[in-house]
């Protein structure tokens, strides 16, 4: 900063003298000076907040609103469990992740139009910017109980279960988020252990 400012007097002096010297008898003896300069930011400054701090606490349950399509309803995250801690489907290798992970969700229709809810509206998102989608396999051997892939809820009642998703071992997400196709999204943040 210091050198920044001692080049900027320096240029600001350079001019003054040019333009006092270039100015004939005639002319008035008004000096004007233009600056420009140029800061850079630095990465510090850019860099974006951790988003999982407004993240919801794993447990907390979230009141979302559609008035759109006349739906109000809750969703809610129970639990995280990496790796996942039970019977194990096979290997997910082919599906992008070496072991599984499921989320344990929970959406309530509390008034207003039924609705439909599936995993596709559910998925983990890491710090890097990389997130990972539901698999939308279902039956078999995959964890139970399962949260269900297309199922309408009528007001009063609950869609509940596990969804799997197939991670890499040496990561772990920062958060879940539940985006449906219209209407608010939510997120809520996984316990580092």
């Amino acid at each position: 900063m210091r050198s920044r400012t001692a080049l900027t007097a320096t240029a600001l002096t350079t001019t003054a003298l040019l333009l006092t010297a270039c100015t004939s008898a005639g002319e008035p003896k008004t000096i004007r000076v233009t600056v420009t300069q140029t800061v850079s930011s630095t990465p510090e400054a850019d860099a974006s907040p951790n988003a999982s701090a407004d993240a919801l606490k794993m447990g907390t349950k979230k009141t979302l609103d559609d008035s759109t399509n006349d739906t109000h309803f809750t969703a809610q995250v129970t639990e995280y469990q990496q790796p996942h801690k039970g019977p194990q489907p096979e290997t997910p290798t082919d599906l992008g992740g070496d072991i599984w992970a499921t989320v344990n969700v929970k959406v309530c229709n509390l008034r207003g139009a039924t609705f439909s809810v599936g995993q596709t509206a559910w998925s983990l998102e890491y710090d890097d910017g990389t997130s990972v989608e539901s698999t939308g396999l279902s039956g078999g051997d995959m964890p139970k109980p399962e949260y269900p892939m297309d199922r309408a809820v009528k007001p009063g009642r609950c869609a509940a279960g596990l969804i799997s998703y197939p991670v890499d071992s040496k990561k772990r997400p920062a958060r879940v988020t539940y985006a449906p196709e219209s209407g608010e999204s939510a997120e809520w943040a996984v316990p580092s252990t």
